[in-house]
C-alpha cells in the first residue's frame, strides 16, 4: 500500500512539472480527456475537458522552459480501492516575474487519480484553491 501512495505522489509530481516547463504533450499524457476541474481561473464553474486548460499553456506569459520550481508539500494520499486514489496537497511555486523578481504562489489542490489498463495513472478531477494565475507572471496552474 505505501508503494502505490508512492507512485501516486511521484505521478503528481510529474504533472506539476510538466506544468512547470509548459509542456502540453505530457501533462496531456497524465490526464483523462474528460478531466474536470474546479479553479480560481474558471470563476465558480465546474470545467471539463482539455481546452480550458491548453489555453493557460498556449497563452502564458514567459516562454517555454522559464525557471518555474514548484514544490509538492505534504502529500496525503488516500487510496480507493486498487484503481483510484485522491492526493490532498500544498503546491508551492516559485517563478521569475515580468520584473525579474523571484515570487511565490501557494495553493491547495486536490487530484483524483484512476489507474487505466495500459496507460497507469490518469487525473480525472482536480480542486485547486488560492490566486488565480496572472498572465503578468511565467505561471500556468492547470
Amino acid at each position: 500500500m505505501a508503494s502505490q501512495k508512492q507512485e501516486v505522489v511521484r505521478v503528481t509530481q510529474q504533472l506539476l512539472d510538466a506544468i512547470s516547463c509548459k509542456d502540453y504533450e505530457s501533462y496531456a499524457k497524465l490526464c483523462d480527456p474528460s478531466m474536470t476541474c474546479f479553479e480560481p481561473e474558471a470563476l465558480g464553474n465546474l470545467i471539463e475537458g482539455m481546452d480550458f486548460h491548453k489555453f493557460y499553456f498556449d497563452n502564458s506569459a514567459g516562454v517555454r522552459g522559464s525557471k518555474i520550481h514548484t514544490t509538492l508539500l505534504n502529500p496525503n494520499v488516500h487510496l480507493m480501492g486498487d484503481e483510484g486514489a485522491c492526493i490532498a496537497y500544498i503546491r508551492l511555486t516559485q517563478f521569475i516575474d515580468r520584473n525579474g523578481e523571484a515570487r511565490s504562489r501557494q495553493a491547495q489542490e486536490t487530484r483524483v487519480w484512476q489507474k487505466r489498463n495500459g496507460r497507469g495513472w490518469v487525473c480525472v478531477h482536480v480542486h485547486r484553491t488560492g490566486a488565480p494565475s496572472s498572465v503578468n507572471t511565467a505561471e500556468c496552474h492547470c
